[in-house]
């Protein structure tokens, strides 16, 4: 049963990732279809976006009414119903009505599950499980891409994932007994509601908050950026930018397989540094002034690399940083802050790249490294002196 409900996990967190590269692949087609501005894709993106951070942010109450499994199960049936509604949208406002539950169903099993591993299973486990959301994250645009290519539309490509959706929300309403159902000698775990102000006053949280909103502030920016950077300050071509952009997230997917074998020997703050390490050595091959292309191609590859293992870790750390009976409900707030982060600033690059250049791009990945291993460090002495 440990191992069965394990493989449900994996397969909600594929389910998470699908939709996430859908808006981005579908945009061109959507635009020139529907006839308005190219940057109203912001305006849907916000709005999802927003969906989420309030999902997270009632993810621990919503946790402790309904349950793990629950919680899963009807925030991916409300997913897979926004895909569907955007399938058979043929304006820009009914797709701003569907954004809403789009982005609803996605904040709280994130911070659902993502504690639920935490608590219950191994570091490697929770690389792993980050490594699924990856496979899913690349699925998603390549069942688009497929739909556009054969003349079918960007509805179909939505229709399609709405269907794949459906199909593993039956898989999580059938699982749902497993969920009641601790491995044998697991102690029991509560999980404890708290507002806000009880969650700020917990020592460290004011720490991890800005580690995470770095991180995926860091990695949105990257993700976002990066092509544009390589064609317009490195004058590399389009097609080749295109794919190294790619290889970006292939790095992460990949990194996070790999870290899956070495975190549960070296721990999460070891694969955290390690995480950073490898980002700072990979903003410097993308900054240098040299003509040599591969130098920063590579670059973009060992930042992915370094992104890897560090937001699994930060969250499968959770329990032992702040307890058990407090995980759930700081992980929520830790969702509500990655996507704060992800969602403002590659916008905020993208006015201050259109004032300065875009050469200031991994300047402003180096920012938010900073912020991130002051922050880290300021976290473990918190932890150390708490204990």
């Amino acid at each position: 049963m440990y191992s069965l409900l394990l493989i449900i996990i994996y397969i909600a967190f594929i389910s998470l990732g699908l939709p996430d590269g859908l808006l981005g692949s579908a945009w061109p087609a959507m635009q020139t279809q529907l006839s308005v501005p190219i940057h109203y894709a912001g305006i849907i993106s916000m709005i999802i976006a927003t969906g989420t951070v309030i999902s997270s942010l009632l993810s621990d109450r919503l946790t402790k009414k309904m349950g793990v499994g629950l919680v899963t199960a009807v925030s991916v049936c409300l997913t897979a119903s926004a895909l569907f509604g955007f399938s058979i949208s043929g304006t820009f406002p009914l797709l701003c009505i569907w954004a809403i539950p789009y982005g609803l169903g996605a904040g709280a099993v994130d911070a659902a599950i993502n504690n639920y591993v935490a608590v219950h299973y191994t570091s490697k486990h929770m690389n792993w499980l980050h490594c699924f959301w990856g496979v899913g994250a690349m699925a998603g645009p390549y069942i688009m891409g497929y739909c556009l290519s054969v003349g079918f539309g960007w509805n179909s490509g939505y229709r399609t994932v709405s269907i794949v959706q459906l199909a593993f929300v039956l898989v999580l309403f059938v699982s749902l007994p497993l969920w009641q159902k601790r491995k044998e000698g697991l102690p029991d775990k509560t999980v404890c509601s708290k507002d806000l102000l009880e969650i700020f006053r917990i020592k460290g949280v004011r720490y991890v908050l800005p580690a995470f909103f770095g991180y995926c502030a860091l990695e949105a920016t990257a993700g976002l950026w990066a092509s544009t950077y390589l064609v317009n300050h490195r004058g590399i071509s389009v097609q080749t930018a295109a794919i190294f952009a790619s290889f970006f997230f292939l790095g992460i997917t990949a990194g996070r397989f790999i870290a899956g074998f070495l975190s549960d020997r070296l721990g999460d703050k070891r694969m955290i540094k390690i995480g950073l390490a490898l980002i700072l050595a990979g903003i410097l091959a993308v900054w240098l002034p040299i003509e040599i292309d591969w130098v920063c191609l590579a670059g973009l590859i060992v930042i992915g690399l370094g992104c890897a293992p560090v937001y699994p870790s930060i969250i499968h750390s959770t329990p032992a940083n702040f307890g058990v009976e407090n995980s759930q409900a700081i992980v929520g707030v830790q969702m509500a802050s990655a996507y704060t982060g992800s969602t403002l600033m590659p916008p905020l690059f993208g006015l201050i790249a259109n004032m300065t250049g875009v050469f200031v791009f991994p300047l402003f990945l180096l920012f938010f490294l900073l912020l991130m291993l002051v922050m880290t460090r300021l976290l473990n002495k918190s932890v150390r002196n708490e204990r």
